[in-house]
């Protein structure tokens, strides 16, 4: 084996053509546009339009809803709350929202918190938080903890 019957692994590009630079170009004078006509100008602006035809877009009926008027929510459980703790040192006596926001732990922009009922807390904790499940505030309570929803 010789270095010159070495075979390229790079797959050659092809390149795009020139257009409109001349006729030996192969793509010259009309650049492959045709003869006249609005296809055949600059700032064509038809698509979606057909014919006199009602548009497939407005042929369609509309779908969907967006509220604009929705809170973002944040969902947090058991689990996640045990790993804060662990992790970040934090005072489990009171456990505030505006406290998990200025760690940085969970972002503000992204809405407020909600605990759910999944996994098990190891120890009772006072805490409190924007939403909880019915769920969550009876374990939360049992344990021996309390929880204050702020209604903000």
């Amino acid at each position: 084996m010789k270095i010159n019957q070495l075979k390229s692994t790079l797959i050659s590009k092809k390149k795009s053509k020139r257009r409109g630079r001349g006729s030996g170009s192969g793509l010259g004078k009309t650049a492959g546009r045709g003869v006249k006509g609005q296809k055949s100008r600059s700032g064509v602006s038809i698509n979606g339009f057909e014919g006199g035809q009602m548009p497939l877009y407005r042929r369609l009926p509309k779908r969907g809803f967006k509220n604009a008027f929705k809170s973002k929510i944040q969902v947090i459980n058991f689990k996640t709350i045990n790993n804060i703790i662990q992790k970040h040192n934090i005072n489990v006596d009171i456990i505030k929202e505006d406290d998990l926001f200025e760690k940085k732990i969970f972002k503000k922009s992204k809405g407020k918190l909600k605990i759910l009922n999944i996994g098990k807390l190891d120890k009772p904790i006072n805490i409190e938080i924007s939403f909880a499940s019915k769920k969550a505030i009876e374990t939360i309570e049992s344990i021996g903890g309390k929880i204050n929803l702020t209604k903000k």
